[in-house]
């Protein structure tokens, strides 16, 4: 048996917010809309992932979820100009990642991330 995908599950009353934020704003893909449930990721493989954590690190709360980017000011842009306020960062970890948080409109805690080189 190997795992093929893990799926963050959001509770929310109104779906379609979700494609602003998810769609919109990170630019993911709609992979499935039933109207009580949509989907978003990117058509191409992403890696299965889980993490447990007693903090976010540097003394934040544990995000709900967590979204690697390769341009984390390109994102950091998009968020803002979008109006959805940043409640932590940006900030350069001493792990070797530079990342914000924010709200999504469900008021999930979402880290977004770029991994950064460490000497």
């Amino acid at each position: 048996m190997r795992v093929k995908r893990i799926i963050a599950n959001i509770a929310a009353a109104d779906v379609a917010a979700a494609k602003r934020f998810y769609g919109d704003v990170l630019g993911l893909d709609r992979l499935m809309d039933h109207g009580w449930i949509a989907t978003y990721g990117s058509a191409a493989s992403m890696p299965v992932q889980v993490s447990v954590a007693t903090e976010g690190g540097s003394g934040t709360p544990v995000p709900g979820l967590s979204v690697e980017v390769d341009d984390l000011d390109a994102a950091l842009s998009r968020v803002t100009q979008a109006g959805f306020p940043i409640v932590y960062g940006p900030a350069d970890e001493p792990w070797g990642v530079r990342r914000f948080f924010v709200h999504d409109p469900f008021g999930t805690l979402v880290n977004i991330l770029t991994h950064t080189d460490v000497s």
